[in-house]
């Protein structure tokens, strides 16, 4: 069946800055200021964003009904009275994008890469922050590289962290067969996190975009000490194949040099399949619903703006 408008091996494989330019105008549709975001984590529930970034303005002696997670320990320490930290809203938020580019990530069985779709995904993102003059940052990692970018604000910020999406390591990495470290390393996930939370300042929005393939403890306390002054959104990123097994035959798997076959013609292998990757989304909805952390679920075989907008809530449709 022919399509109006032919999918590139660009569009596949790997993306080019262009493709990322080119998502300028559609993220217009993608709008961040929205001050409510209706999530499914369970039901379509209501959160409100906590809001801009705060910033660190004075401390004062502490008073009764201060929040304790505001005491700043180190004037404390050194006046041997309790303060508090104030904090006046800055003009901008700071936006944090991280972008999740392991090996687990460059697979596909429709469409294209999960890592395609997730830079796609990351660059709507970004250029809906620019249109809103949010300050954007954020950090782009594999197992190889971690890139950080500390939140600036303007097209010429948007601009230099699409560049950094396209000229990551990773996308050169996946394209020979020499040995690598394991793919998706939980403490490549830990790592990334932890360095993701040192720059995050209080009242950010943070999204986070990965399969999530083997987080730990580790992964849910930072992430449940990130949620607590920020806002966090978990974009889960899949592929048709991973969520259930094509019907009983002989396929043909390739990584572009080896080439496997599977039979699918258990039916108890393909219902447990079917059920691990179920189990996995469920552990992560249940996550986010632990922390206040918002989940979205998108696939390769969907249409990407759509899917965000229903995630975030900013759909057309009445409710």
């Amino acid at each position: 069946m022919k399509t109006s408008k032919p999918i590139t091996a660009d569009d596949i494989v790997r993306v080019k800055l262009d493709s990322l330019i080119k998502l300028n105008q559609p993220a217009s549709q993608l709008s961040l200021k929205s001050r409510r975001v209706h999530s499914q984590l369970s039901g379509n529930y209501t959160s409100t964003f906590k809001g801009r970034g705060m910033e660190f303005d004075e401390a004062r002696p502490y008073q009764p009904g201060d929040d304790i997670r505001s005491i700043d320990w180190r004037v404390t320490a050194r006046t041997g009275k309790t303060h508090t930290k104030l904090y006046r809203e800055e003009r901008e938020r700071p936006v944090l994008i991280c972008l999740d580019l392991r090996k687990p990530m460059f697979f596909a069985s429709q469409q294209m890469y999960k890592s395609v779709l997730a830079a796609k995904t990351a660059a709507l993102l970004a250029w809906s922050s620019s249109q809103h003059n949010d300050r954007l940052g954020g950090l782009v990692f594999s197992e190889s590289q971690h890139c950080e970018l500390r939140p600036q604000r303007g097209k010429s910020a948007t601009l230099h962290f699409l560049k950094r999406i396209t000229e990551h390591r990773a996308w050169e990495d996946n394209n020979h067969t020499e040995p690598s470290p394991r793919a998706g390393s939980n403490n490549t996930v830990n790592q990334a996190l932890d360095r993701l939370r040192r720059v995050a300042k209080p009242g950010s929005l943070i999204f986070l975009i990965s399969d999530f393939r083997n987080i730990n403890q580790h992964t849910e306390s930072t992430l449940a000490k990130m949620s607590r002054h920020n806002d966090l959104i978990m974009i889960f990123i899949s592929d048709p194949l991973e969520q259930q097994l094509p019907p009983a035959g002989y396929y043909k798997l390739s990584n572009g040099v080896d080439e496997i076959t599977i039979n699918t013609a258990n039916k108890i292998g393909r219902e447990y399949y079917q059920q691990r990757f179920a189990a996995h989304q469920q552990y992560l909805k249940d996550c986010c619903k632990k922390f206040g952390i918002f989940f979205i679920s998108v696939s390769t075989h969907q249409p990407l703006l759509g899917a965000l907008q229903q995630g975030l809530g900013l759909s057309n449709k009445k409710r």
